[in-house]
């Protein structure tokens, strides 16, 4: 028997498969999509069986595999296919594509080992003589066993672990292992809401599309009830006997989202998130894989979940960019569940507030069936929100805080109310720099200011993770002028417990939720009402629902405008909304208000009047006449090296290729990347716009073969991208 294996090298020069001989002895157990070992030059590697054969056309002598890793396969046949589709969608080589599918220790690679959790249960031996003497914990344990039938090793070695050990040893007891499961399911079960009478009529429209790859965009309002909808189409799914996945954008929405489908569906749940740990990632894998639960919930990665009879797919917040992968491959996860949509025949359900505009332009032309949910359930009202202008603001702000804000957070601590403040950035300041000389302090690694974080006393980097002290005196002018400037998550904090002295605040970004179990808990403390205030970043603008929480304040609404991007606009109106959102959810009106030094911006006053459809064809005018999507692709491909004159020459030579070869595409560039140098590498970058290019994918494909040997320049292309 010889089999093609795809070994676990990302080179480019080795995205093909190799023949080996498999030994009569292990000939059984060869499947296709499992992992073997085998010799590949002076090195043992692992790869995928991607074929089986009984001859090669090779004319070398072939080696054997030195041994099989899985008893069942670990990629499918529809995994097999996915693969080879993002390898051609995204231009990277085939094993990346498999690897990024699987949990670490499932990938094919060499010296990965995450072992399984066993427990040890006792029972009694049915041959045990009764009558023999015993001391007395040895007694108590034969008549504990006696009565529960078996126990766990560890709770009977409370009572005596050397009598446990007699026990053992002279085979009065027996000890079976049994594999368990590293995360526990909640099995508090919740009584479900009753629908509203347009909740049903959406649930009805999606199941006349059961069978069927149909596209569903579920646009409804902050507070409209599309999670209970999801549920109840989860539920009929379920009673189908068919399997379903649910995507949320955030790890912060997971914790939420997952604890009211568990309330629901008791322990039929699996979760795949990146906070989870490899063997917790390994052992729900594993659960999906052998068809012990029929939910999936998590964030990107969980699209790739090994279910095998797919009946419902929905991805919940649709306009979040963390959908997209930033590293190879660069795939988005709503592609890859258009493509199991297909491939299972059943529909996907892409649900939003704040829909991106490419998907609003698709239902609008029929592309995708449009579904909307326009008011809040039971009528609640939304929040009413007020623009603060700053320019004039300033002159009587506490710190970052204008007096209609102080005065509205105070009256709502009195009221023993919540309140949600956002600020877009982390860290204490933004920049530090020499207000002498001007000097700022920058990564040496990269083209960026360093981020000064108070709590640990670091300036850090957060491209690279460079970190290093502050310092005192300038390395330019010497002085001791070095200043924190701008405004971070941090300082905001401290200005909040000078001014709201017995308010109890908890902080949520990057810093406050590094460790595990870090955005449950902070959830978890603030819905049981044990802190008034909750400060953060993006993380806590969608999908929150806190009950309590009556007012939202935005600290400062310009940070995501005054980003170098075409989009720059369309994400300051969906952060707004989505923050907005998470006040008045419960029976308390909500109130918002928005601090700004551009209150005139279309973003800001469209979503003060929670106007979407007015924002939506602002912004169509405005990328029609640039040319932007939707109404063009756009496709990155950016020029990397460490040196610079090697970036810069080889970019023109990238550009006058281009320029050569595609006929109907604009080519903008080449210049500078938006961040010039990461981590020593510097950037440069080429932008096409095009509306059909049927060369493209050959001519990029060249591109990548002619510099896929080059080991001072490196091409990384992005279809589609979500920043540019």
């Amino acid at each position: 028997m010889i089999i093609e294996v795809l070994v676990e090298l990302g080179n480019r020069n080795m995205n093909k498969t190799f023949d080996y001989l498999v030994p009569t002895s292990l000939e059984s157990k060869i499947k296709i999509g499992i992992r073997v070992q085998v010799p590949f030059g002076k090195q043992q590697l692992e790869g995928f069986v991607l074929n089986i054969k009984k001859a090669t056309s090779l004319e070398v002598e072939l080696k054997e595999i030195i041994t099989i890793l899985d008893e069942e396969v670990i990629l499918n046949e529809e995994l097999l296919k996915l693969g080879k589709y993002i390898m051609n969608a995204t231009l990277c080589t085939l094993i990346s594509a498999y690897q990024v599918m699987l949990p670490k220790a499932l990938k094919a690679k060499h010296k990965v080992s995450i072992q399984k959790k066993w427990e040890s249960y006792i029972t009694l031996s049915t041959t045990y003589d009764p009558y023999c003497k015993r001391n007395a914990n040895q007694t108590q344990i034969i008549s504990l066993l006696k009565t529960v039938g078996r126990m766990n090793k560890k709770e009977l070695e409370t009572i005596s672990s050397s009598s446990v050990k007699t026990l053992l040893k002279h085979k009065v007891i027996i000890e079976n292992k049994e594999e368990v499961y590293r995360r526990k399911n909640q099995t508090e079960i919740l009584t479900k809401y009753p629908l509203t009478s347009l909740q049903k009529q959406i649930v009805e429209k999606v199941l006349e599309k059961r069978g069927k790859d149909q596209v569903f965009l579920l646009h409804g309002v902050t507070g409209s009830g599309k999670t209970e909808v999801y549920m109840e189409l989860v539920e009929k799914t379920l009673k189908e006997g068919k399997e379903s996945i649910v995507l949320v954008p955030e790890i912060s929405l997971t914790e939420q989202i997952v604890a009211r489908f568990q309330k629901r569906f008791s322990d039929d749940i699996a979760i795949l998130h990146s906070r989870l740990s490899d063997g917790e990632k390994y052992d729900e894998w594993r659960k999906i894989a052998r068809g012990e639960v029929k939910i999936v919930i998590g964030a990107r990665s969980a699209i790739f979940a090994p279910l095998k009879n797919i009946g419902l797919l929905i991805i919940d917040e649709e306009h979040t960019t963390s959908y997209k992968q930033e590293s190879t491959p660069k795939y988005h996860a709503i592609d890859i569940a258009k493509w199991r949509s297909n491939y299972h025949k059943c529909p996907l359900i892409l649900g939003s507030a704040t829909p991106t505009l490419e998907s609003y332009a698709r239902a609008k032309k029929g592309i995708y069936y449009l579904l909307e949910m326009k008011e809040r359930v039971h009528q609640k009202a939304l929040p009413e929100v007020e623009i603060v202008d700053m320019n004039q603001a300033m002159k009587t702000c506490k710190g970052h805080f204008s007096h209609l804000l102080t005065n509205k957070i105070q009256e709502s601590l009195e009221k023993k109310e919540q309140v949600i403040l956002l600020l877009n950035r982390r860290g204490y300041s933004s920049f530090v720099s020499c207000q002498q000389c001007g000097y700022v302090e920058k990564c040496p690694k990269c083209d960026i200011t360093l981020t000064y974080h108070k709590s640990s006393g670091m300036l850090r980097c957060h491209y690279c993770g460079y970190a290093t002290n502050q310092r005192e005196f300038c390395p330019e002018c010497s002085e001791k002028s070095m200043t924190n400037l701008g405004l971070g998550t941090e300082k905001i904090e401290e200005e909040i417990k000078q001014l709201f002295t017995t308010a109890k605040v908890i902080r949520m970004d990057f810093d406050t939720t590094s460790k595990k179990g870090a955005h449950e808990k902070i959830i978890t403390s603030f819905q049981k009402q044990e802190y008034d205030i909750l400060l953060g970043t993006q993380m806590i603008a969608k999908g929150l629902d806190f009950a309590n929480v009556t007012l939202v304040g935005v600290i400062n609404a310009d940070t995501s405008l005054n980003i170098p991007d075409f989009r720059s606009s369309e994400y300051t109106y969906q952060l707004l909304s989505q923050v907005a959102g998470r006040s008045g959810r419960g029976e308390k009106k909500g109130n918002v208000i928005i601090q700004t030094f551009n209150q005139d911006h279309y973003a800001i006053q469209y979503a003060k009047n929670h106007d979407y459809e007015g924002f939506y064809q602002k912004e169509m005018s405005i990328r029609r006449e640039l040319g932007y999507p939707p109404y063009y692709y756009l496709t990155t491909i950016k020029i990397l090296s460490k040196n610079y004159d090697d970036a810069k020459n080889h970019s023109g030579k990238v550009f006058h290729y281009l320029e050569k070869n595609l006929t109907s595409t604009i080519i903008l560039g080449p210049s500078i990347a938006s961040v010039f140098k990461i981590n020593n590498v510097y950037r440069f970058q080429i932008i096409l716009k095009y509306k059909q290019e049927e060369k493209l994918t050959m001519i990029l494909n060249n591109i990548i073969e002619h510099y896929k040997a080059n080991s001072k320049v490196k091409i990384d292309i992005v279809f589609d991208p979500v920043h540019i």
